[in-house]
């Protein structure tokens, strides 16, 4: 008998070694063969294999037939639930995995130690922490808490749940620390934004002994770049020589390092540790291209791109998709167009990341119909492709159009996340739907999944400031269960200041001030709202206290592209070369405006005590204006076309006035993107519907680039093969 069972037990063996190796190797094809030959050989419901055929599909990503085998499944144990649950949360889906884990428990089956390790890391990712709670709960009274894999799990989700103190309540009562442990307390405090207290840690690890491995130091090199302590960085740097750590050859150590000298400006420094790396790979290229793109030298960048793309390496998503999203921040319409030929001629162009990109590309340089033609064809979208849309019509005032695509990807099983509530909301108070925005924070606030965060509180209180109800907001603001930001607080100032509240202003700039007292803006706010009511003398005492402390402003600045060369423009800038030409072209505008509408300047957008004719003066050399004269200058305003300026602010009163009185005297179409939204002009008409007055949310999401001030040229070509051709970028001023 026993002679008899050998082979037949001994295949079945065979048979789940082959799917392990299978899994391990992602093998989709050769895993299904050995599928068929367990069906065949009588193996078709054995336990064992059954769960290696669940984690064999789960790690193919193919989700449905590892569904399908768990559904089929005559007898399930701890392991079969675990290994779908382990599958949804590696395929992206945390609340499939969170659903299983319920409905194991309802089943009277007992999870074990991986089984709640998993719906941590699911709950982290959800930033459910009522559930996470629950779970919690659950570990103790089964005592799996004190196993180190469920501790560190459980120290994890407490970190990502926002909740830093219970993270380290938990670590310091784990019976056994491990360094798992104590680079999650290390990641926790650096996730948090108190770097600070990471570089602590990083000290804490080392005085117990424990040997520092690649996470431990990639997570501190994290640090010190959020924070900008490049003395620090620099320290752990010598620390990887001094002690003989191969950290060239370790990926992302020295693509780390490349991105800690970026963040803190020393490109010299970053291209020292990228040229040492013997073997290059994707990330420390990716590292070093987006720093000399988002430090302004574009021209760097992409020849650093070419040398990419002829290398044995290649390009890959990663890199496509973060060469597009710089030029959508400096709104380089060509070159993004030449990326886009380039991205459909490679494998990696038809990932859904590029895809996602290249709509938002098209999207923020203003291209709305182009956007909207490729969102279409996408064959493939997930929670991104939908939010990036939505996000979009928000920007460009189409908040009935936002609303609409944010039921149809309901409808079609996409769940929204709370980028995708958002991006609603946003559209939303873009719009001034009122109603609307209300019922979907309503909407928001019942989502078992999903907690509202500061920047939807901040949305429900412009919202709420758009129609008035300063109370209500102010209310909300005291009520929700967040600590209110500067953020929340500048968009209930920015509503007082429009409804003329002097006396709540009064108040929230005071918050705000003992919020943060360094931040140049929220002077600038303060001042403004006095100014706006007449009382000159605390509006200059309070510019006075800024400049007392140093602070200084953003300065404002726009730029626009003429013949393939961006023209970058500061408030009151003389330097351009055509700038007599400029202001005589406005003045004369000004001129048939004045006579054929009536149009005045609203000085009061100039808030400063000064007489009436400098104030004129001072509002006719705003950076947005003289763009604008440009551009007329070189394509005339006799003919229908569409005119795009950028400008890394938001537009003021006086200008959009502007750009609405000229939009009905010639035949262009203006185009504006501040740094909240999109601003059509056309037929003296604005898309934003005069909202620009009121008061806008502060911009969480919508960032544009650091800029060098000198025009720039750009010529982009594509050849026949479609490959990326950098043609010539270089500062106007060389010629």
């Amino acid at each position: 008998m026993t002679r008899l069972l050998f082979p037949f037990w001994s295949s079945r063996q065979r048979l789940a070694n082959l799917l392990r190796y299978c899994s391990k190797n992602s093998l989709l094809d050769q895993g299904v063969q050995v599928h068929a030959a367990s069906l065949k050989t009588g193996f078709g419901f054995d336990l064992m294999l059954s769960n290696d055929l669940i984690d064999m599909y789960a790690k193919c990503g193919v989700m449905g037939n590892a569904s399908l085998v768990f559904d089929r499944m005559i007898e399930r144990n701890v392991v079969s639930w675990t290994a779908l649950m382990c599958g949804h949360l590696q395929n992206g889906n945390a609340r499939a995995t969170l659903s299983l884990f319920f409905q194991m428990v309802f089943s009277c089956l007992k999870p074990n130690e991986y089984t709640f390790s998993t719906n941590f890391k699911a709950c982290g990712i959800l930033n459910v922490l009522e559930i996470g709670m629950q779970i919690h709960c659950m570990s103790i009274l089964s005592g799996f808490d004190s196993v180190p894999v469920v501790g560190n799990s459980i120290v994890d989700m407490y970190s990502k749940c926002g909740r830093i103190n219970e993270a380290a309540a938990m670590f310091h009562a784990l019976p056994v620390k491990n360094l798992i442990s104590w680079n999650t307390m290390l990641a926790g405090y650096t996730i948090a934004g108190q770097g600070e207290k990471a570089l602590l840690w990083f000290h804490r690890i080392l005085e117990n002994g424990q040997i520092p491995d690649e996470y431990t130091l990639t997570t501190m090199l994290k640090a010190c770049s959020r924070l900008g302590k490049v003395r620090e960085g620099s320290m752990i740097h010598g620390f990887l020589i001094t002690g003989g750590f191969p950290f060239l050859g370790k990926a992302a150590i020295a693509g780390s390092l490349i991105d800690l000298y970026v963040k803190c400006g020393n490109l010299a420094a970053a291209r020292t540790v990228f040229n040492q790396i013997g073997e290059k790979n994707v990330i420390s290229w990716s590292a070093l291209i987006l720093g000399y793109a988002q430090g302004g030298n574009l021209a760097e960048a992409v020849e650093l791109f070419m040398q990419l793309q002829n290398s044995s390496i290649g390009v890959d998503g990663f890199v496509l998709s973060s060469m597009m999203g710089v030029f959508a921040d400096f709104a380089l319409v060509e070159q993004g167009k030449q990326m886009h030929a380039y991205a459909v001629k490679v494998p990696s162009g038809l990932e859904i990341s590029v895809s996602n990109s290249i709509v938002d590309m098209y999207l923020k340089c203003g291209l709305l119909d182009e956007a909207e033609r490729l969102f279409n064809e996408m064959p493939t979208r997930n929670v991104v492709s939908w939010t990036v849309m939505i996000t979009g019509y928000g920007k460009h005032g189409f908040g009935e159009e936002a609303i609409r695509l944010f039921n149809q990807m309901q409808l079609s099983n996409i769940e929204p996340d709370g980028v995708s509530y958002l991006a609603t909301l946003s559209a939303c108070s873009h719009s001034g739907l009122i109603k609307e925005g209300e019922e979907y924070f309503s909407q928001l606030c019942r989502n078992r999944w999903i907690k509202p965060g500061i920047e939807h509180y901040a949305c429900m209180v412009d919202l709420l400031g758009r129609d008035g109800r300063l109370k209500e907001a102010k209310d909300l603001i005291e009520s929700m269960p967040l600590k209110p930001n500067v953020g929340i607080w500048q968009t209930l100032l920015s509503a007082c200041k429009v409804h003329g509240n002097l006396q709540l202003g009064k108040e929230v700039g005071k918050n705000l001030l003992t919020l943060d007292g360094e931040n140049p803006v929220n002077y600038v706010m303060i001042s403004n709202i006095y100014a706006e009511a007449g009382y000159w003398k605390e509006c200059e005492q309070v510019r006075e206290l800024a400049q007392a402390k140093g602070l200084r402003k953003e300065a404002g600045r726009s730029w626009v592209e003429v013949d393939k060369v961006v023209h970058f423009f500061y408030g009151g800038d003389n330097t351009h070369p055509m700038i007599d030409k400029i202001h005589y072209l406005l003045k004369e505008m000004e001129q048939r405006m004045k006579e054929e509408l009536g149009y005045t300047h609203e000085v009061k957008f100039a808030l400063r005590d000064i007489d009436e004719e400098s104030k004129v003066e001072n509002l006719r050399v705003h950076s947005e204006k003289l763009a604008i004269g440009l551009a007329l200058l070189h394509g005339g305003w006799d003919e229908p076309r569409v005119i795009r300026i950028f400008k890394n602010l938001r537009i003021c009163g006086d200008c959009h006035d502007f750009i609405k009185c000229l939009s009905k005297i010639v035949k262009v179409v203006f185009l504006v993107r501040d740094a909240n939204r999109f601003h059509q002009f056309k037929d003296g008409l604005c898309s934003c519907r005069d909202y620009c007055s009121k008061p806008l949310r502060p911009n969480f999401g919508f960032n544009i680039a650091q800029i060098h001030p000198m025009p720039i040229e750009i010529k982009t070509d594509i050849d026949t093969d479609g490959e990326f051709d950098s043609g010539e970028i270089k500062n106007s001023s060389d010629e």
